[in-house]
């Protein structure tokens, strides 16, 4: 009886371990999916920009002047003249539409870092800032001949009419899709400035010289200016491929000093000197800087190429 009890409890033991060999065995867990954040993204934004400069320096200086041999007045006159046409001219730190496109890539490591980088190219409108200035400067009261004056009529303007950076990005990660970042590389853009003088010398004794002579002058620059940019942002992954952001540029695109031409005075009247004879001749130098301030706001979609699916054929 005994034997036959342990026979039966061997078998059974021999078919449970068949049973539990048959059995499959559970898979294994499947990979964490990776970062969402790593990956290429593009998208547009829109925002304004304003100035951080407010003046533009105009400076004048005499050149040439014929002798007081010839007659007394032309030195002290072309002095006067070059006064008039100097000054620091200020200029309206009025905003701007700002907007374009922008790439990028993160790159996510650790639970809450990203790094990266981005490109963005973004056109400027009504970024124009003008100014003018007006002034008399007494020419001859110094040698006994009040009432004789240079005036000049002074206008400048400048303008970025578009930008672009190149900035790389750090961020720490407050929620797993609220990123905040600092940033920062370089700027480009297309900038542009005038500076105009018109002007004369007036008086009796003037009159009498040379015929109230006016002067004029004009001067231009524009190219494409390289410089640097820094700022920081925040963004937020709403969807699984779409982010949105605001952010906070500062740029500089450094400081250009550019001809204004050379105004000059000629004598319309007989006199001690001929009718037509050259005055004086000034030199005139305008100079502005380009630098200012970007707030946008911008969309984003994010390629999720690094979780795309793998299609396995039989």
């Amino acid at each position: 009886m005994l034997r036959r009890i342990l026979l039966a409890f061997a078998g059974a033991i021999a078919l449970s371990g068949v049973a539990l060999a048959a059995e499959p065995l559970p898979p294994p867990p499947p990979p964490p999916p990776p970062p969402m954040w790593t990956g290429f993204y593009i998208g547009l934004d829109a925002g304004g920009t304003w100035s951080s400069s407010n003046t533009i320096d105009v400076a004048t200086v005499p050149v040439f002047s014929l002798s007081p041999a010839l007659n007394l007045f032309p030195g002290p006159a072309s002095r006067a003249a070059a006064s008039a046409a100097t000054g620091t001219l200020p200029v309206s730190q009025q905003g701007a539409f700002i907007g374009g496109g922008q790439l990028g890539y993160n790159y996510q490591f650790g639970p809450s870092f990203v790094a990266g980088f981005e490109a963005d190219i973004q056109g400027i409108a009504g970024s124009r800032e003008s100014s003018s200035l007006f002034r008399a400067v007494d020419a001859l009261s110094a040698l006994g001949f009040p009432g004789n004056f240079a005036t000049a009529l002074t206008t400048v303007n400048r303008r970025v009419d578009w930008l672009g950076t190149v900035r790389g990005r750090l961020g720490w990660l407050i929620t797993p899709t609220l990123l905040i970042y600092g940033d920062g590389g370089l700027a480009y853009g297309g900038i542009s400035s005038t500076a105009s003088i018109i002007g004369q010398n007036v008086g009796v004794n003037l009159g009498l010289c040379c015929g109230n002579p006016p002067f004029d002058s004009f001067g231009r620059f524009s190219e494409t200016r390289v410089g640097w940019t820094a700022g920081g942002g925040a963004e937020w992954m709403f969807l699984p491929n779409w982010s949105a952001k605001v952010e906070y540029l500062y740029y500089d695109l450094g400081r250009v000093t550019y001809s204004a031409g050379f105004p000059s005075a000629i004598a319309r009247a007989p006199g001690a000197i001929p009718a037509g004879t050259t005055i004086f001749t000034l030199a005139s130098q305008a100079s502005a800087r380009f630098n200012g301030n970007i707030v946008r706001a911008g969309i984003n979609y994010h390629f999720d190429w690094a979780t795309a699916p793998v299609v396995v054929k039989d």
